[in-house]
């Protein structure tokens, strides 16, 4: 409470807060604004049965089920950022560009992952007005329409990640993160009231065991998510002139959780892509269409076998997605030339190998934990029976991990000013 009342006090902080709260309510505001043509009633029937689109429709705040112009949310954004990180791993170009040229290389790494976004909102919200059609949700539209509609989507994706880089300025927090955490927590209203209005007094324990098992998972979510090891790192002693520089120690941080919810979005995207091509071969042959997302719909239906697959995918990307983010190779060379040293491990080479071993064990721990918390939601339902009380585990790491990271930042300023105010 006293650094809440710090933050309304500094009138430079309490600026920025507000500022990014008007932001996100203009986020809410837009996303309740509906594109024309659809049967809200067979849209709701449609998010209810389809756990991959529930998932999605949570993500996007609402704004998927509403079918808003904010409907993809920011989904084209995180998509390029994706693909331009892969294209790091092929062109040497982007590599350098995105690790060794600095805030300049960064900066034009984000333009290339904008424009990159406007392509991506095309095809995501072709691909999403056609598969709601070929599911009765939307009415025989028109070229012309499809392709207004489809323009609309595409805007509305843009301003908010215009939104999301202008959250991001006031450094209270990430901005396209924010916007998710905003999405996510909107929908919680609207949550406690089901399961207010479907309560069993038969069903008491299994509430009170609901309750119980929450708090347990927020705390290990931020257990692990805070979790790192770190590795002791040793400057050697060098002499300029008169005076003498390093001999410090110092360490290295790994963190147990190091791809964040990527790899979770990762997987989604995986299973989303059968249902994505039955509307492509639709155009070839409407019976192997016809097919394609009948065996799709019984695999969703059928919750064993997608979270055997769900937990897996997410396994597998998170090994992808830290190779790809962290190279321990780069950070042995940069603590070579900077004179640090592991004790005990040679420089370079040698140093690579042990960082990169030692991310290997760690991240098994991690693979496991991302797994088992996009899976949480089914573990509870087969459990319980109760479709109302369901533990969004993918929704809970996300909130917790954009409200641990913007209460950082915002602490980190209130200690900036601290130090000044002795100045």
């Amino acid at each position: 409470m006293e650094k809440i009342l710090q933050i309304f006090k500094i009138k430079d902080l309490r600026t920025k807060v507000l500022m990014v709260l008007l932001w996100l309510i203009v986020f809410r505001l837009l996303a309740a604004i509906p594109i024309p043509g659809f049967d809200i009633a067979r849209l709701q029937q449609f998010f209810a049965s389809n756990q991959l689109f529930g998932f999605l429709n949570l993500f996007s705040g609402g704004a998927l089920g509403n079918f808003s112009i904010m409907m993809l949310g920011v989904g084209p954004y995180i998509t390029a950022t994706i693909i331009m990180q892969l294209l790091t791993m092929i062109f040497p170009a982007m590599k350098a560009m995105y690790y060794e040229e600095g805030p300049v290389g960064r900066a034009k790494f984000n333009r290339y992952s904008r424009w990159l976004t406007v392509p991506m909102a095309l095809l995501q919200g072709y691909g999403f007005l056609n598969l709601l059609k070929s599911q009765g949700v939307l009415g025989d539209l028109g070229f012309a329409q499809l392709i207004t509609n489809v323009l609309v989507i595409t805007a509305g994706s843009v301003a908010l990640m215009w939104i999301g880089e202008l959250i991001t300025e006031y450094k209270i927090g990430n901005g396209i993160s924010l916007i998710i955490f905003a999405g996510i927590v909107s929908g919680v209203p609207a949550a406690a009231r089901s399961i207010f209005l479907s309560y069993d007094p038969a069903l008491l324990p299994t509430y009170v065991a609901f309750l119980i098992l929450s708090v347990v998972i927020i705390a290990g979510v931020v257990f692990v998510n805070q979790g790192e090891r770190k590795i002791p790192v040793s400057y050697s002693k060098r002499i300029r002139g008169n005076r003498m520089y390093g001999g410090s120690m110092s360490y290295l941080p790994l963190r147990v959780n190091q791809a964040g919810v990527i790899p979770i979005i990762f997987a989604i995207s995986i299973l989303l892509f059968p249902q994505f091509l039955a509307q492509i071969v639709a155009v070839f042959s409407s019976d192997l269409s016809l097919k394609l997302n009948g065996w799709v719909t019984g695999f969703l239906n059928n919750q064993a076998a997608y979270s055997i697959i769900y937990f897996s995918l997410v396994v597998v990307f998170t090994y992808f997605y830290t190779a790809i983010t962290f190279d321990p190779k780069e950070i042995a060379k940069n603590l070579q030339r900077s004179g640090g040293f592991v004790p005990g491990i040679r420089p370079g080479e040698p140093t690579g190998d042990f960082i990169g071993n030692l991310t290997k064990r760690i991240t098994f721990f991690g693979a496991i934990f991302l797994g088992v918390v996009a899976i949480l939601p089914n573990i509870t339902q087969m459990i319980t029976g109760v479709q109302i009380l369901t533990i969004g585990g993918t929704a809970l790491l996300i909130v917790v991990s954009v409200a641990l990271e913007s209460m950082q930042q915002v602490n980190s300023q209130l200690v900036l000013r601290e130090y000044e105010g002795f100045e």
